[in-house]
């Protein structure tokens, strides 16, 4: 097994931003559509300033004193404003629509690059499918953000307060009784917005969950169709799925609620507008003209004032989705580059320092490629060190092999070497300089790592082989492919290199996967090769094979490999046996029988000597990792 502690906690979650901060975050997306939401928004504004002159030619018209002579003029005039109106509004929603998927498009390319910058820490307190959710669905939200929020917030405001003040001019008096009703409106507004704030905040969260629960059934699929368990993760994803439903209907609800209300407003304005201006018309205060007007400018309302409203609701919706996204993008990255040494730097750096460090670890003659100096640490959320004072020196060439009980550390300690987490205390240098020290992409170019789990990535042979490399040469490819015997795959797939190979190499068995893992670590050339029990699924002919190979690498290069069976490693130059975190015991196979109890359990268990020295064996050990 491979040491990978605790199970993640669930990411903590993020305060709630304030307005100004979910514009900060919502402005690092649309930035580069200025120009185009820019042009939106002087479209809509023209439309809008079109909509209100309209209501002033039909009181030009009918306030006449006679109003059907010199009428074709007005009309032609007011034709032509529709027309212009509708031609700008709808290049104006061309240009806001391709803003929006411009705005969406960035947000994606920004977070994803974010998520696979993140180190091991923050990975491990999120699942991938909550993370799935985040890049894809809430991201899509901010396309209804754009749209319906920041230009529409805009023209909505100024047709609003365009539309009273011409019906200022008309009569302050029905402008009053007008006002009066869109108080009304605000204040409904005011009670029901958190509501739909929170009901968003509950719908996305769930739809992450159920994100979550269907990476776990699909991740293991084979496992759940051995096991049966079809029904239960069906109602596992059901259950998240329900949690969605109710929270997407809170939020409809009160979406709904809001524009009834938006829509009770429009409709008091206008029957208020039409009594009070009744009155005032048989009063001679008023002419009919100015009447039906007003009445216009009443109608006029109803869209910008529905548009306001829905940005309002939109924009509870946006500062959910925007917590979220900003919830991972607030998490610190790998360091694309690191401040203490460049990477010419580190191939020499460190020499006298590690000289000590060796020592004290246990080095042969020369410098060692890597050092652990009392090196300590634990996984996050766990109480107990995966690592204690663990000390090591790996020789500058040469197999070394890491063995042991199940959970004594020895795949933290590749994992640390990776930097995929860095060490509590002590020391860990390559080639002599300190591994933090190390421009962290250098640091892993020069590495291969071959993981327990060897993942096959869906695509081409090819495209799995060559994945750490873009110059990698068809000839480079086969020396590969016959090093780790896989020369029975590439004729099963007719000798092309470009033949597909399924989803997770399903069609492969675990030992190809596992040898097209080393195929594609060895294509890099690397310095430094770490295995994590990279044999353990392949049959003994394989094996030997590739022990073979790992023999050969080992001659001219450090090889430091986590070994279930050790029959894999019993030629190793030096194998460490790991127990509790700790190194207890370094030495050859033959050595480690004598010297060891521990070791010899081990061998006599796997049948590597007929007797173990130690006696009797007591209980069973596991070697695992």
């Amino acid at each position: 097994m491979v040491d990978t502690g605790p199970a993640p906690a669930d990411a903590p979650r993020a305060p709630e931003p304030t307005l100004r901060e979910a514009l900060t975050e919502l402005r690092r997306y649309v930035a580069p559509e200025r120009r185009r939401l820019l042009t939106a928004g002087l479209l809509l504004l023209l439309s809008g300033a079109v909509g209100l002159v309209q209501p002033l030619v039909v009181q030009h018209l009918l306030g006449g004193t006679d109003p059907l002579r010199g009428a074709a003029r007005p009309l032609l005039a007011l034709m032509a404003l529709v027309v212009v109106g509708a031609a700008a509004s709808a290049y104006g929603g061309y240009q806001l629509s391709s803003a929006a998927e411009g705005a969406v498009l960035t947000a994606r390319r920004q977070l994803t690059a974010h998520v696979l910058r993140l180190p091991m820490t923050a990975f491990r307190r999120a699942t991938p499918g909550d993370l799935m959710a985040r890049v894809t669905g809430d991201t899509t939200l901010l396309r209804q953000v754009v749209q319906q929020t920041l230009v529409q917030a805009v023209t909505g405001l100024v047709m609003t307060l365009g539309a009273l003040v011409m019906m200022a001019v008309l009569d302050p008096v029905l402008l009053g009784a007008s006002v009066l009703a869109i108080a009304l409106l605000l204040g409904a507004l005011g009670l029901v917005m958190p509501r739909i704030r929170r009901a968003s905040i509950g719908a996305q969260d769930s739809v992450g969950e159920m994100g979550a629960v269907l990476d776990r059934s699909l991740t293991a699929f084979t496992t759940v169709k051995a096991c049966g368990t079809e029904e239960s993760e069906a109602r596992r994803v059901a259950a998240a799925a329900e949690r969605a439903y109710r929270h997407g209907v809170v939020r409809a609800r009160w979406d709904s609620t809001a524009n009834a209300a938006a829509l009770l407003a429009v409709h008091l304005v206008f029957l208020v507008v039409l009594g009070v201006g009744a009155l005032r018309v048989s009063y001679g205060a008023i002419p009919v003209a100015t009447l039906v007007a007003f009445l216009l400018y009443v109608f006029f309302l109803t869209e910008p004032v529905m548009s306001l409203v829905g940005v309002v609701a939109f924009a509870q919706t946006g500062r959910a989705a925007l917590q979220r996204i900003g919830e991972i993008t607030r998490l610190p990255p790998e360091p694309p580059r690191s401040p203490a040494a460049s990477a010419e730097a580190v191939g020499a750096a460190g020499a006298a320092g590690a000289a000590g460090a060796a020592e004290a670890a246990g080095a042969g003659p020369g410098e060692p490629a890597v050092v652990f100096d009392r090196v300590s640490f634990r996984y996050p959320g766990s109480p107990d060190p995966v690592l204690r004072d663990f000390s090591l020196a790996v020789p500058a060439v040469g197999l070394t092999a890491l063995v042991g009980p199940s959970g004594a550390g020895k795949s933290t300690v590749l994992n640390l070497v990776e930097r995929f987490w860095d060490p509590d205390a002590g020391s860990i240098l390559l080639d002599g300089a300190e591994v933090r020290d190390w421009d962290l992409h250098r640091l892993r170019s020069v590495i291969g790592y071959v993981e327990q789990d060897a993942p096959v990535m869906a695509g081409s042979l090819r495209e799995n082989l060559a994945y750490a490399t873009d110059r990698a040469t068809d000839a480079e490819l086969h020396e590969v492919l016959e090093l780790t015997r896989l020369d029975g795959l590439l004729t099963r797939l007719g000798g092309d290199l470009d033949a597909p190979v399924q989803y997770r190499g399903v069609s492969l068995s675990g030992g190809e996967r596992q040898r097209i893992a080393i195929a594609r670590a060895l294509l890099r050339r690397p310095r430094l090769l770490l295995l994590d029990e990279a044999t353990s699924q392949l049959d003994a002919v394989n094996e030997a094979a590739l022990r073979s190979v790992v023999q050969d690498l080992a001659a001219r290069m450090p090889v430091l490999a986590v070994a279930h069976r050790l029959s894999t490693v019993r030629d190793a130059a030096r194998i460490a046996v790991v127990q509790s975190g700790t190194v207890r015991a370094v030495g050859t196979h033959e050595e480690l029988l004598r010297s060891d109890p521990l070791y010899a359990q081990l061998a006599a268990q796997q049948l590597l000597t007929e007797a173990s020295p130690s006696g009797p064996i007591n209980s069973p050990v596991v070697t695992g990792s």
